[in-house]
């Protein structure tokens, strides 16, 4: 009898021939392969030493000729033995601090997760800490931002050669709870997004001019695909609808300008160099960007009309390249769906060497949020406006400990 990482140990009824128990082997004694085994077994995750006996036997999983198993997508013993045992304290930190390098609107950080040992699942909740009540009544950009956060967790957890089956709103009864994902055993290699996790800490939202450069069209394909994996649309709208699209965010601009419960949400996530607050959240003033001087770019202004002393002005790009992340309906799992998606597309276009942004002030109108759409496409529902180009990378923002968006339980 010889086994490798990750197979099934079945244990068969004498009198049926039946399987009577059965479990995961996570742990090899020799390098043959031949007992005992650490088997985790399905009907108690608890891992024991194993000395199979006459009434037992190995189901291989995917053993190829070269000794490559599928079930690992081709990554070798070593991460299959990662994929199989259960994840220390400090494992869970690090794919939630990967997590929570998402963005979410004004950096407001509108999650909380919840990791369960035994049964390997972390669930996703709504922190309602990081709500923007009146620019975000219905909790449309909070479930945005979420979705993103699900997006590089799965990605950090593909990254470690884990695969994980995530569900979408699991409880009907408690919307809170946003998503779940059960870890369930080595990554397979039709379902690997673990080449996206390189700019999971490298992107960071970019508030400075773009080059006057156009976006290959090979790249583009790339950043529509991205969002199709998620089942969402990603347009670049052009002529009379990217005009329509700028005059619109302006009036949203001219609208926040004298709106005081805008002005409440963004002071209440801004922070100049005179703010006592902890710094662990929101938009911090080095953030700002320059001020815009010339050019059709739409940008926040983060200062909000506060004087910020030596804050620079600068020439922005006078054709900007917007895109237009859309779905076909408009509820809380198009929503998470859309922050799976932008994340994709954040990380794709990161990798490709582009610098993004958000133009999210079009969206907050509800009046203006729908003439954004292309009406040529079957995507009702425009989710998200980003701004990409080549130019200045962005500046990192402020996140939340670990410790504070993280319970592990038993």
């Amino acid at each position: 009898m010889r086994a490798h990482v990750g197979d099934q140990l079945i244990v068969e009824s004498p009198t049926t021939g039946a399987a009577k128990r059965d479990g995961e082997i996570v742990g090899l004694h020799h390098d043959d392969g031949t007992p005992p085994y650490d088997v985790r077994w399905s009907d108690s995750d608890q891992v024991t030493l194993v000395f199979p006996g006459p009434d037992a036997h190995i189901h291989h999983i995917g053993h190829g000729p070269e000794g490559q198993r599928e079930a690992t997508g081709h990554r070798g013993p070593a991460a299959a033995y990662r994929s199989a045992r259960s994840l220390s304290d400090a494992e869970v930190m690090a794919l939630v601090r990967d997590a929570t390098a998402a963005p979410s609107m004004h950096n407001a950080q509108p999650w909380r997760f919840r990791y369960f040992r035994r049964n390997r699942v972390f669930h996703l909740r709504a922190d309602l800490r990081g709500s923007l009540p009146h620019t975000d009544p219905e909790l449309r950009a909070l479930h945005i931002g979420c979705g993103a956060a699900l997006m590089n967790l799965r990605i950090a957890v593909a990254h470690e050669g884990r695969q994980a089956v995530t569900r979408l709103l699991p409880e009907p009864g408690d919307p809170m709870l946003l998503a779940s994902m059960t870890l369930t055993g080595p990554l397979g290699a039709e379902d690997d997004p673990a080449a996206l996790y390189p700019a999971v800490r490298t992107r960071h939202t970019s508030r400075y001019p773009f080059a006057e450069r156009a976006i290959p069209d090979t790249v583009r394909t790339a950043l529509v695909e991205a969002a199709q994996m998620e089942r969402v649309s990603l347009d670049f709208p052009s002529g009379w609808h990217l005009q329509t699209v700028l005059d619109l965010i302006q009036e949203a601009e001219a609208r926040d300008l004298t709106d005081a419960d805008t002005a409440a949400d963004l002071a209440r996530f801004t922070r100049t160099a005179d703010d006592t607050r902890p710094g662990s959240e929101g938009v911090p003033e080095y953030a700002f960007g320059p001020r815009r001087r010339t050019g059709k770019a739409p940008m926040r202004d983060f200062a909000g009309g506060r004087t910020v002393p030596g804050r620079p002005t600068a020439d922005f790009e006078t054709t900007p390249h917007l895109a237009l992340l859309s779905t076909a309906r408009d509820q809380p799992e198009d929503w998470l769906r859309a922050g799976m998606a932008l994340e994709r597309v954040l990380l794709r276009a990161t990798l490709d060497g582009l610098a993004t942004s958000f133009v999210t002030q079009a969206l907050e109108w509800h009046e203006l949020r729908w003439p954004l759409r292309d009406p040529t496409s079957g995507m009702a529902y425009v989710q998200m406006v980003l701004r990409l180009g080549y130019g200045r990378p962005g500046t990192q923002t402020p996140r939340r400990p670990a410790h504070d968006v993280l319970d592990i339980e038993p």
